[in-house]
């Protein structure tokens, strides 16, 4: 992701919480962008460095793996990316930008931060944000709930400035059924799902005909809007 990437594109399709190689292969053969492997012990959708090193094994080129880390210690982070082949790391919690890009540079790898969007969030407070964190990769918009992610809520999409949309990866209570309507919307460079393709009453369980049926939404909403 980057700053000179064209308007005119297909949506990047990020599926995260993935616990299971069934879950996994199913992503794939979706022909999703990225699996998002969750590295935050309190959540349900977390994995272990050993089980990640399985899901890992049927990950083909060309799809990237992010590693989804709240508050981590160096000590977490490094145990995690020596063993496990991410491509991307993602930074959920509090940490500031002096943070990220230290944790990041000790793995050496590209980083994105997750922005938590409230009812009471601006666009100005956006600008700010992507101001502040400017050696993001990209900025993941997500809404603010109790917990770090996963809520399942929507927050007001208007409130993301047109000039992010090339830097944004939309996400936060995303479905098959409005997904669509965020794509025609914010544009963004790429969509990020969990709770939205989960087995209702089974947080975690990922559930494979939300799982298409959410990647079917984001092709036709790019195919409507003529990107």
């Amino acid at each position: 992701m980057n700053n000179d990437i064209s308007p005119a594109h297909r949506t990047r399709i990020k599926l995260c919480g993935l616990r299971t190689p069934e879950a996994i292969a199913q992503a794939i053969a979706l022909g999703v962008d990225a699996i998002g492997l969750v590295f935050y012990p309190p959540s349900v959708r977390s994995v272990s460095v050993a089980q990640a090193v399985e899901l890992t094994r049927g990950v083909l080129p060309f799809v990237s793996v992010v590693g989804l880390f709240v508050n981590a210690e160096p000590q977490w982070v490094d145990e995690v990316t020596r063993a496990v082949p991410l491509t991307l790391m993602q930074f959920h919690g509090d940490e500031t930008p002096q943070q990220c890009a230290a944790l990041a540079a000790r793995a050496r790898l590209p980083w994105l931060r997750a922005l938590r969007v409230d009812d009471g969030t601006r666009p100005a407070d956006l600008i700010e944000s992507a101001h502040h964190y400017s050696s993001a990769s990209a900025l993941l918009f997500d809404t603010h709930v109790d917990g770090y992610g996963g809520g399942g809520k929507v927050f007001n999409w208007s409130v993301i400035p047109a000039g992010l949309a090339h830097r944004a990866v939309l996400s936060g209570g995303l479905n098959a059924q409005n997904v669509g309507d965020a794509i025609a919307q914010v544009r963004p460079y790429a969509v990020d799902v969990s709770s939205g393709i989960e087995t209702p009453g089974a947080k975690g369980v990922k559930d494979f005909a939300r799982m298409a049926a959410f990647v079917r939404a984001v092709r036709d909403a790019d195919g409507s809007c003529g990107r």
